[in-house]
């Protein structure tokens, strides 16, 4: 019975000793705050764009023939003027021949005419006669060589030749019948559609600075290296959807961007005196944001807050924080509602600056 009554008050002494090191490490906890950072920032509105040549043309045949000659290939720059595609001009250059060969006989008419009436041989209505013949004749000419001119496809400006509409040599190629595209690249058209309530703010910022620079966000998720222009805004507003049509052009000297491309436009909006905290921060909660904020005392307190805007890393809070709360920067989920908790203040501007953060 002795030997009983030790064993078991050793056993009790271990469990007291081992709930007392587990709340002496408990104490010896602290847990991270901060106070949200005040700073003026930009945000960035985001819009799905359409990218379009500043020039995209669609290369049609003039005149009838089979195809004699393909002079490029697709995805080949050309220059203005360069030539494309030929269409075998053979009956062409007959319908030449024989207009140039009415043209000489009625000019021979003429001078034989002209001849005559200045020996009042015959009247001047002959003459005038005459003359109109070989004014048709010439007219003919010009019209036969145009044609001629038509079985040559050339480039009308510098461009990109794009994908051929079943273009072969030999093929026959009827008048209207589309050959392949050609895009202008040097510069590219953004279309992005803007909600009245924003496009209202932005007008006025078009009225008082004229311009609009916005940056081109790609398929990839990288940014466009050109910075664009919002050149001009569409006349109506869609009265489906509410929206209207922005134009931006950005400078494509690498000829990177491709007429059809898509990609995300984004416009900045200053924010004054924006208040800042980190995303890790917050915790969520059926879709509403929460964060823990900790009193004089020690006591930490969960609490809702409104995000206005989203930044890399950061939210921007319209309410639910004043500059003075200290938040839980860490441990979000090792405490509870109303629990006491030692902390160690972080100054906010040591927290962001490991974040990624835009200002001015």
């Amino acid at each position: 019975m002795r030997i009983l009554y030790i064993l078991i008050g050793l056993s009790a002494l271990t469990i007291t000793s081992c709930k007392h090191d587990k709340h002496e490490k408990h104490e010896e906890t602290k847990f991270a705050v901060t106070t949200p950072l005040v700073k003026d920032t930009l945000i960035y509105h985001e819009y799905v764009g359409q990218i379009h040549s500043i020039q995209h043309v669609e290369l049609e045949a003039l005149e009838k023939g089979y195809l004699q000659n393909v002079y490029v290939d697709e995805g080949q720059p050309v220059q203005k003027g360069q030539l494309m595609f030929q269409i075998m001009p053979v009956i062409y250059n007959a319908e030449v021949e024989k207009a140039m060969a009415e043209r000489s006989f009625a000019e021979i008419e003429y001078q034989n005419t002209k001849s005559l009436a200045d020996s009042n041989i015959v009247s001047k209505n002959e003459l005038a006669l005459s003359k109109a013949t070989l004014s048709k004749a010439e007219a003919e000419l010009a019209l036969a060589k145009a044609h001629l001119s038509f079985t040559e496809i050339r480039a009308p400006f510098n461009g990109l030749v794009g994908r051929f509409r079943d273009v072969r040599l030999g093929s026959l190629i009827d008048e209207g019948d589309l050959l392949t595209t050609l895009s202008d690249n040097s510069k590219m058209w953004v279309y992005f559609n803007v909600p009245e309530a924003e496009y209202l703010s932005y007008i006025t910022k078009l009225r008082s600075d004229s311009l609009l620079h916005v940056k081109l966000q790609l398929a990839n998720g990288a940014l466009f290296d050109e910075i664009g222009v919002v050149e001009t805004i569409e006349a109506d507003f869609n009265n489906e959807t509410g929206n209207i049509a922005f134009r931006a052009t950005f400078v494509n000297a690498d000829r990177i961007l491709r007429n059809g491309q898509t990609g995300n436009v984004l416009v900045p909006r200053p924010l004054t005196n924006a208040t800042l905290i980190p995303q890790k921060a917050t915790f969520e909660i059926l879709d509403k944001k929460f964060v823990f904020v900790v009193d004089d005392k020690g006591i930490v307190r969960s609490r809702e807050i409104e995000v206005g805007a989203e930044l890399t890393h950061l939210y921007v809070v319209k309410s639910g924080l004043t500059p003075k709360d200290k938040i839980l920067l860490e441990g979000l989920r090792k405490v509870n509602d109303g629990e006491a908790v030692a902390t160690k203040m972080v100054r906010p501007e040591s927290v962001l600056s490991h974040l990624e953060l835009y200002t001015e």
